[in-house]
């Protein structure tokens, strides 16, 4: 009996974690690679590990034992980490400065530095909200080392020199109307009143897209930035919005509608690149801010906010470079499988949310 070590820590955070979905945002994986990797061990082990007829995903008493095995895999794992962030968390000092937009400031940011403090104690980090334009300008001249923003995929911006970049998360818009409209088409949508965004916005860029796809003329644009204000303009039954699709499925008293609207708001992590303290500092900033994306997330799944499960799946920044094709098999040849299998969804070491209320 051959068996992955890398499964087994599957089947304990599936245990752990009371089921496909939690494992799978514990992991920073999607659902459907935790569930090939939960097949693959049962192919290995020569037996049943979970039994599925139930509502709830049950262990069985094979699956618990190899469960078992793999809580203390991982029990290894995390004190081994542990050390060796001992010895080198004094390596990563120093001040750093991270500029976001209220929304982030207030679910992410504030998680983000208490992660740092525990991870990173020498790190001083200082927050400071700023908008897209402001915060670019900022980062330019030196003024931040990472900033936060929200962002539009197919129109993203550039970044300056020396800088990188991550996706945080990513979500579909929607066309959202008040519910006393009716389910309008497109065409229906012009002559009426819209809740539009700055024209630097993500959603600025996405309405104007939308706006100039089905040819639509607003009778009065009202201008709203902040998601409160057009939660209650929406409230208010005052126009037509284009919104992420996690916030559009939280309205009440609207009416989501199936219009497509290309493209995907996301919201991107830039830093600072370079060697010295800065750069360490920056990059422990990035890593701070991600893992608390992934908890932030795991909190409103865990308390229902979403009927939609949250998906965790690699996410690539407009910036990447393109990905090499892979090469042709031979006939008969055995694809290699990364971490979780068939396809390697360890490409970007990092955990990104879809449909991800940031």
């Amino acid at each position: 009996m051959d068996l992955d070590p890398r499964r087994l820590l599957v089947l304990h955070a599936i245990a752990e974690h009371g089921g496909l979905a939690p494992a799978a945002r514990a992991l920073g994986h999607t659902r459907s690679a935790v569930s090939q990797q939960l097949a693959t061990l049962e192919r290995e082990a020569g037996l049943v590990l979970v039994d599925r007829s139930g509502v709830r995903l049950e262990l069985t008493a094979a699956g618990r034992l190899l469960a078992a095995t793999g809580g203390r895999i991982a029990h290894e794992l995390t004190s081994v980490a542990e050390q060796l962030g001992t010895a080198n968390r004094h390596l990563v000092q120093g001040p750093v400065v991270i500029g976001a937009p209220s929304a982030v400031l207030a679910r992410i940011a504030v998680l983000a530095l208490r992660l740092l403090e525990r991870w990173f104690p020498h790190v001083e980090p200082r927050l400071t909200e700023t908008s897209l334009p402001e915060g670019l300008q900022q980062l330019r001249l030196g003024e931040l080392d990472v900033l936060v923003v929200v962002d539009d995929r197919d129109t993203a911006v550039p970044l300056p020199p020396a800088v990188r970049a991550q996706i945080l998360s990513e979500d579909e818009y929607r066309v959202v109307v008040p519910v006393t409209w009716g389910t309008p088409t497109a065409a229906e949508l012009s002559g009426r009143p819209w809740i539009t965004a700055p024209a630097h916005s993500a959603r600025g860029r996405a309405f104007a897209r939308f706006a100039d796809a089905h040819g639509i003329t607003p009778s009065v644009e009202h201008l709203a930035d902040h998601v409160s204000v057009v939660q209650a303009m929406l409230a208010g039954q005052v126009g037509a919005a284009v919104l992420p699709s996690y916030l559009a499925a939280r309205l009440d008293q609207v009416t989501v509608t199936g219009l497509p609207v290309t493209g995907s708001q996301i919201t991107r992590t830039l830093w600072r690149t370079g060697h010295g303290d800065g750069a360490t500092a920056a990059k422990a900033a990035v890593d701070a801010l991600q893992q608390a994306a992934r908890d932030h997330a795991e909190a409103l799944s865990v308390v229902d906010h979403s009927s939609d499960d949250i998906i965790i799946r690699p996410l690539r920044d407009p910036t990447d470079p393109p990905r090499t094709p892979a090469p042709r098999r031979k006939p008969g040849a055995v694809p290699a499988s990364g971490p979780l299998g068939g396809r390697d969804e360890s490409h970007h070491d990092r955990t990104d949310l879809d449909r991800s209320q940031i």
